[in-house]
């Protein structure tokens, strides 16, 4: 069985057709933005569970693999229905290593990191290359398939490690994969190794991906546009949708008819027709970019901040050094770390928000008490490097301050209570 769809396109996109190029790496980034997004909806907003979910998407998975694999020539359609199943698969996979099962993300990522290792030996192994300018047999390109899916499952560890040791926003988290994959694309346009350069992008795309999801379904209160998980889902569902039906209007990406024009040595050369640089010159340039990525996830695990990925998914946010503290050293670190004009900001809402609920004015009280949330977020940014833990003592205090006045059953009692509580800490 000719297995064009993998063969074909991926020959091309590594070497010399710009708009096939252009256009197999757009659908792939939208479509890891899907198995981001798409994921959570169906898990969280819909309720159906995280292992629900990944049994659903993992026989969804193999019913389109058998129906690519079953045809015979490139079809867009089920070929990019395919990636987007995979691309939530991959990414459910992980999530339910880190979430049900308590895998720290490091060993994740080692774990992904070796079976796509072994993947690719048994690859060579069996078949004497690696080179998915020959997948042209079953056996290569379920190989194909089988590394395609560990690669989403290994960026999406990647990704949230990188989350987790950083606790960057969803809007910065996106520079990290994009500086990564325009260093990997200038090799590869310089004449760096084109299976190489493949298959770092691959992994790459995905926390790319990942952190466009999560950068505009984030409220604006965690620095994100705010869109929730359905409709960004449905933004980029649409995208691959509309351009999936251009390239099987247009056949822009059907190159069977350029194989028949040109000899196989040009589509194997670099995309400029000449060597810039050699192969061992380009390993050396990923080697050093990987280098300086280590270099700078260290620094930036070392400096002040909360676990982005904890917070993100409701947990209490983590510091990075530090031990919590108690009641009485909260009090004092907020009196010397934070501004006393913040401060006093924030006590005057609070005693506002008490006042209110003691003259029976809930719903004066919960729009007052809103006040005091966007404060606080909007001010995370400058009071959380002061004294993380500090911040993280308020910002526990300030959660059952908002839950117990916007309840729907408000009781004077716990306002009160809780209320008090935050007070005493802002001294």
């Amino acid at each position: 069985m000719s297995t064009t769809t993998a063969t074909t396109r991926a020959r091309l996109m590594l070497n010399k057709v710009p708009e096939v190029t252009i256009w197999f790496w757009v659908i792939k980034i939208l479509c890891t933005t899907v198995g981001e997004s798409f994921a959570d909806y169906i898990n969280e907003t819909l309720g159906f569970g995280l292992t629900n979910t990944t049994i659903l998407f993992t026989v969804v998975f193999v019913i389109a693999l058998a129906v690519q694999m079953s045809l015979k020539k490139y079809v867009p359609g089920p070929y990019w229905f395919t990636v987007v199943v995979v691309s939530v698969t991959g990414t459910l996979y992980t999530d339910i290593l880190t979430d049900s099962k308590g895998v720290p993300l490091w060993i994740s990522s080692t774990v992904f990191a070796a079976l796509l290792a072994a993947v690719f030996g048994i690859w060579w192994y069996r078949e004497r290359t690696l080179s998915i300018h020959s997948i042209r047999t079953v056996p290569r390109e379920s190989f194909y398939w089988l590394a395609v899916l560990v690669t989403f499952a290994l960026g999406t560890a990647t990704g949230d490690w990188t989350l987790e040791l950083t606790g960057w926003g969803p809007g910065v988290s996106i520079l990290l994969p994009l500086t990564l994959i325009a260093i990997v694309t200038a090799v590869w346009y310089s004449g760096g190794n084109p299976v190489l350069t493949f298959w770092v992008a691959y992994i790459l795309t995905r926390p790319l991906g990942a952190n466009i999801g999560d950068f505009l379904a984030s409220p604006s209160s965690e620095k994100g546009l705010g869109l929730g998980t359905l409709w960004t889902s449905l933004i980029f569902l649409g995208a691959i949708l509309a351009t999936v039906v251009y390239l099987t209007v247009t056949r822009t990406d059907v190159i069977e008819e350029y194989e028949e024009h040109h000899p196989r040595h040009h589509l194997e050369s670099a995309p400029t027709g000449r060597k810039l640089i050699s192969e061992r010159v380009g390993l050396a340039v990923l080697g050093a970019a990987a280098a300086a990525t280590a270099a700078l996830l260290v620094w930036a695990n070392a400096q002040p901040h909360t676990d982005a990925l904890a917070a993100e998914e409701g947990a209490p946010p983590k510091c990075s050094s530090g031990s919590p503290l108690n009641q009485d050293e909260a009090t004092k670190a907020v009196a010397a770390h934070f501004p006393a004009d913040k401060v006093a900001d924030y006590k005057k809402i609070v005693t506002d928000t008490e006042a209110l609920v003691k003259s029976g004015d809930q719903s004066g009280a919960s729009s007052r008490i809103t006040d005091l949330e966007t404060a606080w977020d909007n001010d995370q940014d400058s009071l959380q490097p002061k004294d993380c833990q500090a911040w993280t003592y308020v910002d526990q205090q300030i959660d059952p301050v908002l839950s117990a006045v916007r309840s729907s059953n408000p009781q004077p009692a716990q306002e009160e209570r809780a209320m008090q509580d935050l007070l005493s800490t802002l001294g």
